[in-house]
């Protein structure tokens, strides 16, 4: 990834040019983030999760309710998950895989098309390197699953829950190392060498593993970013790897996908 590392109140344009992430005084353009800005575009390397419509994440069940569940999905307010939305039921502590529907004007927000993830463990990651983890057209965690035999759901809040029978610690740390030089060029040949420097494990799982939709091309989840608010159309939601149920946006991992 080329560009240059800029820090909140740099100059980043002469000009007063319209950029996400950035503000406009004296008729020059300064970032508000630490972030890699390149060709007239500035993507963070470090903030918050900002929930969007459509966006596909990974939630922890905090709460049970009459008519629904409270999910804790990394952010400041708890999402909301409404029993008429769902086959299964969860309890406290259950891990899942849902859209974003609804966020109204005091940010309350609802999810539904959601799914009871496998036994595994939650790895949290800066919501901005997301992207980065999941990579152009599915690549990079592609590559992960295949290589560990894991099924890897990615959040588009930062949340990544890795399952399955294969070689989790190591899909862990190439997540983490993904995280860490995120904005570094040759990543992705790193990522690769260090993956194949590895015991491989490749885990045939059968009919019975979960089915995954397609991943958006990673250079169109960037454009959309850049323009704001989105009803994640411009985001199409997180990852989670494996077969071919249809979804907007969002992808579950599951090491059967070709």
């Amino acid at each position: 990834m080329e560009g240059k590392i800029v820090m909140p109140g740099e100059m980043i344009s002469d000009k007063p040019d319209r950029i996400s992430y950035a503000y406009v005084a004296n008729g020059k353009t300064y970032s508000t983030v630490v972030g890699l800005y390149h060709e007239g575009k500035l993507v963070p390397l470090e903030g918050p999760y900002e929930p969007l419509p459509d966006d596909y994440v990974v939630g922890i069940v905090t709460e049970v309710k009459f008519s629904g569940y409270s999910v804790q999905m990394n952010c400041a307010y708890p999402a909301f998950l409404s029993s008429r939305e769902i086959r299964e039921r969860y309890v406290m502590g259950d891990a899942l895989f849902a859209k974003i529907a609804m966020i109204d004007e005091v940010r309350s927000t609802e999810l539904n098309d959601a799914m009871k993830l496998p036994p595994g463990k939650l790895v949290k990651v800066s919501s901005v390197k997301i992207p980065r983890i999941i990579g152009k057209k599915n690549s990079m965690i592609d590559m992960i699953k295949a290589t560990t035999g894991c099924d890897i759901f990615a959040g588009r809040n930062g949340y990544v829950w890795i399952a399955g029978k294969g070689n989790a610690p190591l899909a862990e740390k190439a997540v983490k190392m993904i995280e860490a030089q995120a904005h570094t060029t040759g990543l992705t040949d790193r990522v690769a060498a260090f993956l194949k420097s590895q015991p491989q494990i490749i885990i045939d799982q059968g009919a019975g593993a979960p089915q995954q939709p397609q991943m958006p091309p990673q250079e169109e989840q960037h454009e959309r970013r850049e323009g704001g608010y989105r009803s994640s159309g411009p985001r199409e939601g997180g990852y989670r790897s494996g077969g071919s149920r249809p979804h907007s946006g969002g992808y579950r991992g599951n090491s059967n996908r070709q």
